[in-house]
């Protein structure tokens, strides 16, 4: 009576498995399997009380902190006696077995990006941490941009001019962009680089830039018979970097680069880059929610123009920038008053040809602008309008961009009561995105679950959110494979070398 029917087999859980399933193991477990490689799981507030972690906390030690995580017996039950093994902490940060274990019994890190994105990985709460953690508003203690340092570099002269590769057309549009120059340093590599970033993103391209500027880039600012030609192009290859580096999720690196690509255009003479670099960096602040540093670096950015024939598409991209900062202060008056003086700035034409390094702004990117000024202002049918424009006046070819229009446009509509519009455009960003190695998209993306979760009864809400669960997990996957090397090692062009 008891018996199991012949040749019956049953997953751990209890369960029988189907005829066709040759693993060991029903859907749902192998799914539960899947998901412990995947993310950390929830843990209540009081996992972070035992004294183990406490005194980690108190020895500063991330590789300590990580161990004392590991070992908690509220792993137990799931993971087993042992806890969680080296080796799933691995694959949850992208680092081998080996890796974990030296740094857990080797010397403290001291890398802020790498300990933000452990402390991000394992979910440490930001009020155990002795570190500034970017970008979480309930933080009080955020790191704030530092202004970036003077010039350190003198151009050297070498014996013999260094070949450079030679662009196959006078401009040509990039990614990141940017404009190059035919003939001109590197053209051929950044037009490579940007032009894949367009479609895939920073995070399948940051390591090989990073590579680039330290065994390309570098040896050739100690070579060539004009150094100022090769110290702007070294400006805009770093600042490119700069890019790519925070959609890879990478903003201490970022700023490193966009500081260094400061200190080259100084040597190179750029003003116009010079102002472009500086919206960079106040792009940057606005995203580590640091306001009025992104307003004083558009005021340098304006400075850098004094006495340059006028160029309105980096005037109308420098008071976008502005405009930017004076929403988040809530200073609507001001914030209005920028961004019509941005359009206003558009309708112009330069007085001089621009720099063939500098970006354009054109009217979708102030559209961009405006659309997240006027959702932080709570004016939800402009931000609306100004999210459509974008998708609108944005191609299928630009997939990153247009993607942040549309993702600006869920976030309003969400906010307007109108969730199933929202999904709808939402599954749009999932189908063009899947091969887009951008964190910020990652994080926007994951952004929406809190703003839907309210709407789950609704069932157009509840399916995509399904969806939206499973895109994630494949999406960090990748993402951590694609970080597992050198996210927390400058190379030695940053330094200074």
């Amino acid at each position: 009576m008891g018996s199991s029917p012949v040749g019956q087999r049953y997953c751990r859980c209890g369960g029988r498995l189907a005829a066709d399933n040759t693993e060991d193991q029903c859907a749902p477990c192998e799914r539960a399997s899947r998901d412990k490689l995947i993310a950390p799981p929830e843990v209540p507030a009081e996992f972070w009380q035992t004294e183990q972690l406490c005194d980690a906390f108190t020895q500063q030690h991330m590789g300590q902190v990580a161990r004392a995580y590991r070992l908690h017996p509220h792993h137990q039950p799931v993971y087993g006696s042992a806890g969680i093994s080296q080796w799933v902490l691995g694959q949850w940060l992208g680092l081998t077995q080996a890796q974990i274990s030296r740094i857990e019994t080797g010397s403290p890190i001291r890398n802020l990006d790498t300990l933000v994105y452990w402390a991000r990985t394992l979910r440490i709460p930001t009020r155990l941490l002795w570190f500034k953690f970017p970008g979480d508003p309930s933080s009080r203690d955020r790191p704030q941009l530092a202004e970036p340092p003077a010039a350190l570099i003198t151009p050297v002269q070498a014996q013999a001019p260094i070949a450079l590769p030679v662009a196959t057309t006078p401009r040509l549009a990039t990614g990141a962009n940017n404009f190059l120059p035919s003939g001109d340093v590197n053209a051929s590599a950044i037009q490579t680089f940007q032009a894949a970033d367009k479609q895939v993103g920073g995070g399948h391209l940051y390591a090989t830039v990073v590579k680039y500027l330290h065994t390309e880039v570098a040896p050739q600012l100690f070579g060539g018979d004009d150094g100022q030609p090769l110290y702007n192009g070294a400006a805009a290859f770093t600042e490119m970097a700069g890019w790519m580096a925070h959609d890879a999720g990478r903003d201490g690196n970022a700023q490193r680069h966009f500081s260094r690509s400061l200190d080259l255009v100084r040597v190179g003479g750029d003003r116009q880059l010079s102002a472009h670099i500086f919206a960079s960096l106040s792009h940057l602040a606005h995203h580590l929610d640091q306001p009025q540093q992104a307003i004083q670096f558009t005021r340098r950015g304006r400075e850098a123009l004094s006495g340059v024939p006028h160029q309105p598409e980096l005037v109308a991209r420098l008071l976008a920038m502005q405009a930017r900062g004076f929403a988040a202060l809530q200073r609507s008056g001001e914030c209005t008053q920028a961004l019509l003086q941005a359009e206003k700035a558009l309708t112009g034409s330069p007085a001089t040809p621009p720099s063939p390094w500098v970006s354009r702004f054109d009217e979708a990117s102030l559209a961009s602008e405006a659309a997240r000024c006027m959702r932080q202002l709570g004016d939800l049918s402009e931000a609306q309008r100004q999210a459509e424009r974008i998708i609108e006046l944005r191609s299928g070819d630009r997939t990153r961009s247009r993607a942040f229009g549309q993702l600006i446009l869920v976030t309003v509509l969400i906010g307007l009561g109108k969730s199933d519009e929202a999904c709808a455009v939402a599954r749009d960003v999932l189908d063009a995105t899947q091969s887009l190695g951008s964190f910020l998209v990652i994080q926007q993306l994951h952004d929406l679950k809190p703003l839907l979760e309210p709407h789950r009864d609704n069932k157009v809400v509840a399916d995509f959110l399904v969806c939206l669960d499973e895109a994630l997990r494949e999406r960090m996957w990748l993402y951590r494979w694609l970080n597992k090397d050198g996210y927390s090692h400058p190379t030695r062009f940053e330094e200074g070398a």
